[in-house]
């Protein structure tokens, strides 16, 4: 690849690291004024990551789609990632509201794995959001990937994931079972802690209306 070949693709990846930063900070500044309004934080912490240019490319030579970087902008959505980590089911709804409301955040696609899980039990509202990038000499719109889930959620995504790769995503169908089975139990969890929020914070509203 030639020097200026390079450059261009440094570039476009800088866009998607300058992408990944307004969205983390426009998340601090919600959950910030969120904890002033409400006394509470709907976000336990985020976590954002890139594709390596090794990723586009292999994920572009698999779409059989030639190596280029208007091929990757168009035909890979998920080259900038955010994973936002929230305590309980609800506060997913809620962070995706505050996303979706910011006027200068385009949500593109929804999908809610937390309504409508994925076969191995898998959890997660995933959205694409175009964010708009104030560069030198134009404003680029970039897609971001943005994942919402619970703690429990990630704790088991985050295993399961690291036995998919282990068994070269042939997993057998005995620990495929098993996986469901954890993912049932992970949403068993999920549900009884937030039914214990529910009735601390209605224990609250009581003892405060005395």
């Amino acid at each position: 690849m030639k020097q200026e070949q390079l450059k261009q693709w440094a570039h476009f990846f800088l866009t998607y690291k300058f992408a990944l930063d307004e969205v983390e900070t426009k998340l601090n500044i919600l959950n910030e004024e969120f904890q002033f309004i409400h006394d509470y934080n709907p976000i336990e912490h985020v976590k954002t990551r890139i594709k390596t240019p090794e990723s586009v490319m292999e994920k572009l030579r698999r779409k059989n789609l030639d190596i280029s970087i208007e091929h990757a902008k168009t035909h890979i959505r998920d080259i900038a990632g955010v994973r936002v980590i929230c305590s309980f089911s609800t506060d997913i709804y809620q962070i995706l509201n505050m996303i979706s409301e910011q006027s200068d955040v385009k949500v593109i696609e929804v999908k809610d794995y937390v309504k409508d899980p994925k076969p191995n039990g898998y959890k997660s509202v995933h959205l694409i959001a175009e964010i708009p990038v104030f560069l030198t000499n134009r404003i680029e719109n970039v897609l971001v990937e943005i994942q919402i889930r619970t703690s429990a959620m990630d704790f088991w995504a985050s295993l399961e994931h690291k036995i998919f790769y282990k068994f070269n995503e042939g997993i057998p169908a005995e620990i495929q079972q098993q996986l469901k089975e954890s993912a049932d139990m992970i949403d068993l969890l999920d549900q009884r802690m937030l039914s214990i929020n529910d009735k601390v914070l209605h224990h609250l509203q009581l003892t405060a209306a005395k």
